[in-house]
């Protein structure tokens, strides 16, 4: 009876693991997909072929491509903000700094990377789960910077909540404009948002 049980235990194990790498695996397609030709014109059958199934096997999976992009971008977006997390124990300036590297010059700061995010909030406008995943992940931002301008010298306006939506506005505002205009690069974007940041800390 105990061998009966260990051995379900292991089948139970390695399809749990299989499911898992499947999702991954599916996640990455529409990532793909997505960076190559946008979110509207990626189909089903797209994101299915990238993860080499079907797309009747890929539907055991999800309920659709509106599915994997709420998952996907819940995850994404859960994964921004542990980083961030990581610089709470710095002093403000030092803060700052991480923030404005994590956002200008890190992994997902280029181009390619800026459009899916900008992929995701036009996507969130008419759906429901990603419109929460969004509202979420820009009070947790928000109460993030607001935390920076109350161990800060000085704060813009006297006001931390204040100073961090001008401050979140100001982060989203210049990774999608180095998208959308040639006028801007990430490395102005990154000396704009940490001169303003400083600035408006009062430590500069």
């Amino acid at each position: 009876m105990m061998k009966t049980e260990n051995s379900n235990k292991k089948k139970t194990g390695k399809q749990q693991s299989r499911s898992i790498q499947r999702r991954r695996t599916i996640f990455k397609s529409l990532h793909d997909c997505t960076l190559a030709k946008g979110y509207v014109k990626t189909t089903l059958a797209d994101i299915a072929a990238g993860a080499d199934m079907s797309a009747s096997h890929l539907l055991y999976y999800f309920k659709g491509k509106e599915s994997i992009l709420e998952q996907y971008f819940d995850r994404v977006s859960e994964r921004f903000l542990e980083r961030i997390d990581h610089f709470s124990h710095q002093a403000p300036h030092e803060q700052i700094e991480s923030l404005a590297d994590f956002w200008f010059k890190g992994e997902t700061s280029n181009v390619k990377e800026i459009g899916f995010m900008l992929e995701c909030f036009g996507a969130a406008v008419n759906d429901d789960a990603l419109r929460a995943t969004k509202a979420k992940f820009d009070r947790r931002c928000k109460t993030y910077l607001v935390g920076i301008f109350d161990a800060s010298p000085s704060v813009f306006l006297r006001d931390s909540k204040s100073a961090a939506e001008i401050s979140y506005g100001l982060m989203i505002g210049l990774r999608s404009g180095v998208y959308f205009d040639d006028d801007i690069d990430l490395a102005d974007a990154h000396h704009l948002f940490l001169t303003s940041m400083m600035t408006m800390c009062g430590l500069k």
